[in-house]
Parts: structure tokens; C-alpha cells; sequence
């Protein structure tokens, strides 16, 4: 069985309107990073239209995108010289996201993008910015469980003469087991900054080989007189 759906979080707005035109061939037909790309600057998107889906599919609703709490931005700083604000070098935000679902042989395969904005601060020079952003699905309840997680490096290059400049970050295979009954409907993609994941792991030291005794050595027997 395979079932898809192109679907948008709502801070992109409306759906797009779609043409009675004859759809393009494949070869031709845009990326999802395009799609995300059009859709962004208000360009022409593919998102499937009611009706197109061949025979036998049926949708699939993608689950929504949220910010993790507390990692909705990140903020480095130069060196502090009495003022927080003004040793500020550039704080990075969450814009929109997009996400597009299929199901394939009882996998659900989604594809997300992240756009954000960089922006310097007064201490703030060109340059590349590198960005700790983390996509995670996760099924909420009473005991949330992280069903798929990964960690990106974003670099982000601000050109002289910006004070500010976009960054994506698109995700093509996001897959895991379709969950039985309606546990789907518990989904959530989130998305942060995860600064903590920049930190490399302490290294452990090497465990010693415990001594080993030495065998004592065997009396000899003693001799009948």
C-alpha cells in the first residue's frame, strides 16, 4: 500500500490554489527542498492536488510541527564588556516549517524543512555561523516516547554589508514503523536548537586489567621416614 500527502504548517498560510493543467512529467517535477523554496518566496508549488492521487491511496495527515520549549532560539556573545545587549554577536530564530508524508509497506517516511533567520547583534561580524538545530518525532501521552531523533550543524554564511540572512534545513527521510490503531494521531515533529549536542562527550578513561594473583606455588609432599 502507499499512500502520500503534501501538507504546510499553518505559519506559511493558506494551501496554494491549484491549476486544471495537465501535471508535469516526473523527471521534471520540483524537489520537496523546491517546493519548500517556492512556497517560501510565493513561487509555484507541486503540492498534489485533490484527486490527483492514483487508485488505491488514500491521505495521509502528517502530524503537526512544533518548538521544543525553551529552544526557540540561539544566542552566542562575545566577550562580556558590561552589557549583555550590546556584546550580543547573533541570535537565530525558527520561521516556518513544511512537511510532506507517505506511507510505503507499513513505514512512514516524512520529509521537514526548517527555515529560521539569523541576526547580528551589535558585537556581530560577517561570516559563517554554525547553527545546533535537532528534528525529533515524538508520540506524547503520559510517558512520551522519542520515536526518531537527529542532530544537524547548520552553517549559515553572513556576506558583508547583512545584518540579517535565512537558513534551511530539510530532512528527506524521516522513517519509522506506522503505529497500530490511531496512536499516530499522538505525533509530534518538534523542532529546536540543541546547543548541548555541540559539546563533545568526555572521554572515558580506560578501565585497568584487575591484577591477578600470583598462584602460590605447591609444597612438596613430605617424605616417610
Amino acid at each position: 500500500m502507499l499512500s502520500a500527502c503534501s501538507t504546510y504548517d499553518s505559519l506559511f498560510g493558506s494551501r496554494p490554489s491549484t491549476t486544471a493543467s495537465a501535471p508535469p512529467a516526473a523527471s521534471s517535477s520540483p524537489s520537496f527542498t523546491d517546493r519548500f523554496t517556492n512556497f517560501v518566496t510565493g513561487g509555484p508549488s507541486s503540492t498534489m492536488a485533490q484527486g490527483d492521487s492514483p487508485p488505491g491511496q488514500t491521505d495521509l495527515d502528517c502530524p503537526g510541527v512544533q518548538i521544543r520549549q525553551g529552544a526557540s532560539t540561539y544566542a552566542q556573545s562575545a566577550q562580556d564588556n558590561g552589557s549583555a545587549a550590546l556584546s550580543l554577536r547573533y541570535q537565530a530564530s525558527f520561521v516556518r516549517f513544511a512537511r510532506e508524508c507517505a506511507l510505503h509497506a507499513g513505514n512512514v517516511t516524512m520529509k521537514v524543512g526548517v527555515e529560521g533567520r539569523v541576526i547580528l547583534g551589535p558585537a556581530g561580524t560577517p561570516g559563517e555561523v554554525t547553527l545546533p538545530v535537532r528534528l525529533a518525532v515524538v508520540k506524547e501521552g503520559l510517558n512520551p516516547q522519542t520515536i526518531w531523533t537527529k542532530f544537524y550543524m547548520v552553517p549559515v554564511m553572513v556576506q558583508p554589508g547583512q545584518d540579517n540572512v535565512t537558513f534551511t534545513q530539510v530532512e528527506e527521510d524521516m522513517t519509522f514503523p506506522m503505529p497500530p490503531g490511531n496512536q499516530f494521531d499522538q505525533y509530534v515533529i518538534y523542532a529546536g536548537f540543541d546547543p548541548q549536542s555541540m559539546r563533545p562527550e568526555p572521554k572515558k578513561k580506560p578501565v585497568k586489567p584487575a591484577r591477578r594473583k600470583p598462584k602460590p606455588k605447591p609444597q612438596p609432599k613430605p617424605q616417610p621416614q
